[in-house]
């Protein structure tokens, strides 16, 4: 389950005693902390799953038994019992004569009809009492306790503050329009604008380095590496997938990874080494509210981190260009920092940073 992970929940069992696995079979679904995995049947002589060892809902550890297979070569080419069952049921039925229905019982005279109450006896209908509100009650699975956990954890923890700029989104979305289609000839992916935020966040992160550090005791770890986590929601929660060492990455790169890590979110493969480490995070618009219209939060730290950028909607604002007011689209960005390693003014740097860069992505090439 990978060496963060000690322990999952037992979320479906897919197989039952009897039946034939081969090869990949997917056996049941175990809910981590961080993602729901499939327990799949390793071997390559198929089998006949002769127990379970677990029931859904059971906290299972790493190197806990979970089922017992017989291997049999033969399995795979015998027919399943529920097939077995199937092909029996028509021979039965044409070796049961149909019994001779029962004469028919003469039906009871209708009961006299009950006269009606006067109507000053109908109690009048009063409000439903407080207790029978409808309501009902499911347990958090493995997943959603975790974050819960994690997100107050990181509220105890850190001395969270957070600061804000705004940023013309004007360049990058000219660029995009014009490049897209040659991005999409050449790379086989679609240019979006992700790829410029993480490229600018790699740059500040360099140009910055507590915003990259990590308070580890009475020490203060900056790490010279730049794995930054890109939030995803799924239905069952949001899950971080890792962008490794996103200096030497191109913006094709950053898009292609980020379109496997949200096909993978979406499938539940998302593999634990994917979600583990990385030294920032990104939340993207789409999870932080941008898409749904929101324009300004305050994302919280995705531990051990130190800092997260939170991403808004892109809007159409009146903004001044040279002294004449004129219609730009606007960001909101949110910084989220530990106040106990970073200062107000590397938090400030850096964020302007990001907006610079964004702004005009050619200090990307001039390294300006």
């Amino acid at each position: 389950m990978g060496e963060s992970i000690t322990e999952g929940t037992v979320a479906v069992i897919l197989k039952q005693p009897g039946e034939v696995v081969v090869e990949d079979d997917v056996i049941a679904q175990l809910e981590t902390d961080k993602v729901t995995m499939d327990i799949k049947y390793p071997h390559k002589t198929p089998g006949i799953l002769k127990a379970i060892q677990v029931a859904e809902g059971d906290t299972v550890t790493v190197g806990q038994a979970f089922a017992v297979v017989e291997e049999n070569p033969e399995a795979a080419a015998a027919p399943k019992p529920a097939e077995e069952a199937a092909a029996a049921a028509p021979a039965a039925k044409q070796e049961a004569a149909p019994a001779a229905p029962p004469p028919p019982k003469p039906a009871p005279p209708p009961k006299p009809a009950a006269a009606p109450k006067p109507a000053a006896e109908a109690a009048p209908a009063g409000p439903p009492a407080p207790g029978q509100r409808p309501e009902r009650r499911v347990a958090m699975t493995r997943l959603r306790r975790r974050i819960s956990e994690r997100l107050k954890g990181a509220q105890n923890t850190y001395a969270m503050l957070s600061t804000f700029n705004e940023v013309d989104m004007t360049n990058v979305m000219e660029m995009r329009r014009e490049l897209k289609d040659a991005f999409l000839e050449r790379h086989g992916v679609k240019l979006g604008f992700m790829s410029a935020f993480v490229k600018a966040a790699g740059a500040a992160l360099q140009y910055v380095p507590a915003v990259n550090g990590v308070i580890d005791g009475s020490d203060i770890i900056y790490r010279e590496y730049y794995d930054i986590s890109v939030a995803v929601s799924t239905p069952k929660g949001l899950v971080v997938p890792v962008l490794r060492d996103v200096d030497q990455m191109s913006f094709a790169d950053v898009e292609k990874k980020i379109n496997e890590f949200g096909r993978k979110a979406r499938d539940g493969t998302l593999s634990i080494d994917e979600m583990a480490g990385g030294t920032f995070t990104i939340r993207r618009a789409s999870v932080n509210g941008g898409v749904f219209g929101s324009v300004l939060s305050t994302p919280i730290i995705n531990p051990p981190q130190s800092a997260i950028l939170g991403m808004h909607a892109t809007n159409m604002r009146p903004w001044v260009v040279n002294g004449q007011i004129m219609p730009r689209p606007i960001m909101n960005l949110a910084l989220t920092y530990d106040h106990r390693l970073i200062d107000g003014r590397e938090a400030v740097t850096f964020l302007k940073r990001i907006k610079e860069i964004v702004e005009d992505p050619r200090r990307l090439l001039l390294d300006v």
